[in-house]
């Protein structure tokens, strides 16, 4: 059976900025070992477990999988614990593609793909199948998808516009008042503001820009995955037009602020 160790053994303590000295001393071993490793010897069960635990990595990882392939995303999934074997589950993002540069591609949801993508999003194929971009303003160390908006909910971003989400690992940092796309298991994808109360009563309220839609809460355990919103795009300008009764009050708002 083919291992990756020593290759991934080098990358991480080089990600860590450790030498073969630093790393040694680190799980109470000598440099000698480290290069031996390095150069494809393979350590006794207790330091390779050392080393996972230090790496906060299961042995399965170091060995079986070659860490060098993974993209930036893929390898930050990792250093913040999101590794499948010590979970015991599969991350959270199934599948994602990358440019020849190994670098995360921005697949594009579009509306015709939002069926589809409900029960395709962890199949690699139905995926790679997305038309895909990059845009230079983003970052290369995390995961944006877009996705193309049905509706009015979220007026004035008009229908139809395309939105750029950065993929969420943990859903506890969901932040109140911050709009998200979420995937549901029940209503889709849906493009909302949200309140974070999965502590306390295992949901997230949902509100629309929008007030001519109610606020509803969806159960932690129905969302697939989640999506902070970072900008969109359209080919429409937002309505701006407001009615009396809103210019009224931001007449009254402003009234207030001046005499406080």
């Amino acid at each position: 059976m083919e291992t990756f160790f020593s290759d991934n053994l080098k990358l991480f303590r080089k990600k860590k900025g450790f030498s073969q000295e630093d790393l040694g001393k680190a799980v109470s071993l000598k440099r000698h070992d480290i290069d031996n490793y390095e150069r494809g010897i393979i350590p006794p069960p207790e330091n390779m477990i050392a080393i996972a635990d230090l790496f906060k990595v299961s042995v399965d990882t170091l060995l079986r999988v070659d860490l060098n392939k993974l993209s930036p995303f893929g390898l930050r999934q990792l250093e913040m614990g999101f590794d499948s074997y010590v979970r015991g589950t599969k991350l959270r993002v199934h599948a994602t593609t990358v440019d020849s540069n190994n670098r995360e591609n921005v697949e594009l949801v579009s509306h015709k793909a939002v069926a589809g993508y409900t029960a395709g999003y962890n199949d690699p194929e139905f995926v790679s199948g997305l038309p895909t971009f990059n845009l230079p303003f983003l970052s290369r160390e995390k995961k944006y998808r877009m996705f193309q908006i049905d509706g009015d909910s979220m007026l004035p971003i008009p229908d139809r516009s395309h939105v750029i989400g950065e993929f969420i690992l943990d859903w506890h940092d969901i932040k109140d008042g911050h709009a998200y796309i979420f995937l549901t298991r029940h209503d889709g994808i849906v493009f909302k503001v949200a309140y974070n109360e999965i502590r306390k009563k295992k949901h997230v309220l949902l509100k629309s820009l929008n007030r001519n839609y109610k606020p509803y809460t969806v159960p932690a355990n129905d969302i697939i995955e989640v999506w902070r919103f970072v900008n969109y795009i359209s080919a429409e300008l937002p309505d701006t037009t407001a009615t009396h009764s809103e210019v009224f009050q931001k007449v009254e708002e402003l009234r207030k602020l001046i005499a406080s």
